[in-house]
């Protein structure tokens, strides 16, 4: 066991099993106490490395994450205390590991429930290569004004009330760490301060005891005086006496032991510690207090009573001139966390994404405020899924299965065309799935898949300007641009696109109105007196029923209409399908184990 300071204002520390909260509290208490330095040098997250961003201050900055506890030993060989924060399944064999590095000299196990016997292995060895090991079960420690591990104390709020920015003249040390922020108020209210606090933990077997660290106190300068919490359990308090006794301890110690109420029920009592249950008498705290008082030590008639036996003391002290109080110093303010500042409504900050289409905040995820139970109970389907997140409302029956059955219609076109091809020949050499799909998805544009919202574009125009088929044609060949969602490769007048007579009959059946499509159908008239080949194909006839379901619907305004046209949702539709049938394609080369494709010389042609 270590004789004197454990900790300074230059201790770092390596944090085992990342936790932010705890992590950052030691960050602004490091802040709070003007350090220069962060006291956390290193994570141990076990499988992960990279880095962690949290804030020193204002600052925010990166605190390097290590995958196993060797590594962040070597990494950070200044690091001496190890503060594990594993459960307690593993905290006695990561700690065990800790102890075994030769730069680590403190252990904290924050863990309750370790097993006795494995606790009982951490302090043989912790003894035996004179090393610290405070808990199990432990809230940790604190040195004031220099560091302090974890949620040592609790909030920032909390440390500034207890002056434990700056050091004091008195050490503590406690089993409760519930209780240590008590008596470090205490402490506060009718003395300088602390100077260190130590929990050591509600186990009955804890890694350093009492008297432990009340010996380190007594080598310390700076403490004056010593404040002990004990409990009732055990026979740890009877260590401190004997050192009383003995003339080891030459300062002076307030002491309580608590859980005198215990006689007052009639059978034993397991009080909130494994440790803190009474087997007899001398385990009782009105035993261990009478014996601390026979030995010297400052004990009061009652925990109410402490208090004023501290100040006493402390005063005592004062007087005989053994202690120059210290000069109170303004901490300095720390940053709030944004999130706290705007909740408490002291700072409004803008946000950079703006959604409309989902929340999910609450309990389930809505699309356009409909909630996703909603959304299955009562049997929606994909195109009504679209519509919720395309078009923000809920849109009738026809319009939905109008929807899918374009994605159904375009799901796929075979493996010869652009898309497919270029999807094929990317999985065959091998790539993942998302680099396949992306390959044939670029190749959608004005000459493959993305003429719907063009097709759309013109044919309404035409058609709200009055233009017959021949003004529009004409007009545009003048233009110079080519007529969208007319002509095709392999369909003709004779053969006609099965998909464009599937979308024009389901219209027919179930949409209000087809003026837009009567408008292609009439154009589609015209230019097959031009050309044989010149028909209306599957993108001209999805973009001009779209319009009659964006008109006919009445839940569109004309403005909206002319905006969802000209955003790219139509083409969004057939992207959309497109990718079913390339992902299709993929899954099919990767199942068939095709291997890298190479063009055959015989497919091109070659010259100068």
């Amino acid at each position: 066991m270590a004789t004197g300071q454990l900790f300074s204002r230059q201790t770092q520390a390596l944090f085992y099993n990342y936790k932010q909260l705890p992590i950052q509290r030691m960050l602004d208490f490091d802040f709070l106490c003007g350090r220069e330095t962060p006291s956390v040098a290193g994570i141990i997250n076990p499988g992960s490395e990279g880095f962690q961003k949290l804030f020193f201050g204002q600052e925010e900055i990166a605190i390097p994450v290590h995958s196993s506890i060797e590594a962040a030993c070597s990494a950070h060989p200044t690091a001496d205390v190890f503060i594990n924060f594993a459960s307690f399944r593993s905290a006695a064999a990561s700690s065990m590991s800790a102890l075994k590095q030769s730069t680590i000299k403190v252990v904290a196990i924050i863990a309750e429930g370790v097993p006795e016997s494995d606790t009982k292995q951490l302090i043989t060895y912790a003894r035996a290569n004179r090393k610290v090991v405070i808990g199990p079960a432990t809230v940790g420690g604190i040195q004031a004004g220099a560091f302090k591990i974890g949620d040592t104390a609790g909030t920032i709020d909390n440390i500034i009330h207890c002056k434990l920015y700056r050091p004091g003249s008195v050490g503590f040390v406690s089993k409760s760490g519930g209780m240590s922020n008590e008596l470090y108020n205490t402490i506060a209210r009718v003395t300088d301060g602390i100077y260190e606090g130590i929990a050591i933990g509600g186990d009955v077997f804890p890694g350093s005891t009492l008297s432990d660290h009340v010996l380190r106190f007594n080598n310390i300068p700076q403490v004056k005086m010593m404040v002990v919490l004990g409990e009732l359990g055990g026979r740890d308090e009877y260590s401190l006496v004997e050192a009383l006794k003995e003339g080891r301890v030459h300062k002076p110690v307030v002491a309580w032991v608590s859980g005198t109420c215990a006689r007052l029920f009639k059978s034993e009592v397991q009080f909130g510690h494994a440790g803190a249950k009474s087997g007899g008498e001398l385990e009782s705290a009105q035993a261990k207090n009478q014996a601390l008082r026979q030995a010297g030590a400052v004990v009061p008639t009652s925990y109410e009573a402490l208090e004023c036996a501290i100040k006493e003391t402390f005063e005592k002290l004062v007087e005989e001139g053994k202690i120059t109080p210290v000069s109170e110093v303004k901490p300095p303010q720390i940053p709030e966390d944004l999130n706290n500042a705007i909740k408490s409504g002291k700072v409004r900050a803008p946000t950079h994404i703006i959604s409309t289409i989902s929340d999910d905040r609450g309990e389930e995820p809505c699309y356009a405020g409909v909630p996703m139970s909603t959304i299955v109970e009562q049997g929606y389907g994909v195109g009504d899924v679209l519509s919720l997140l395309w078009f923000k409302r809920s849109l009738p029956r026809y319009c939905t299965q109008f929807i899918e059955i374009c994605i159904m219609l375009c799901a796929d076109h075979g493996p010869c065309v652009s898309g497919a091809h270029n999807t094929i020949v990317t999985a065959r050499a091998g790539k993942d799935l998302v680099s396949s799909l992306v390959s044939g998805l670029l190749t959608i544009g004005p000459r493959f898949g993305g003429a719907i919202d063009d097709a759309a574009r013109y044919f309404k125009d035409a058609y709200d300007k009055g233009l017959t088929p021949y003004e529009f044609v004409e007009g545009m060949k003048k233009k110079g641009i080519r007529v969208p969602g007319i002509g095709h490769r392999i369909k003709s007048r004779d053969n006609r696109d099965k998909r464009v007579q599937l979308l024009q009959r389901y219209a027919h059946t179930h949409f209000p109105s087809v003026k837009y499509m009567e408008y292609a159908v009439k154009v589609e008239t015209y230019t097959l007196s031009k050309a044989n080949n010149l028909v209306l194909n599957v993108d001209g006839a999805i973009g001009s029923l779209f319009l009659d379901l964006l008109s006919g619907s009445g839940m569109f305004s004309k403005p909206e209409i002319d905006e969802i046209v000209e955003i790219g949702y139509l083409n969004g539709l057939f992207v959309l399908a497109r990718s079913i049938g390339l992902i299709g394609h993929t899954f099919d080369q990767k199942r068939l184990k095709q291997p890298l494709y190479r063009h055959p010389w015989e497919d091109v042609l070659y010259t100068k």
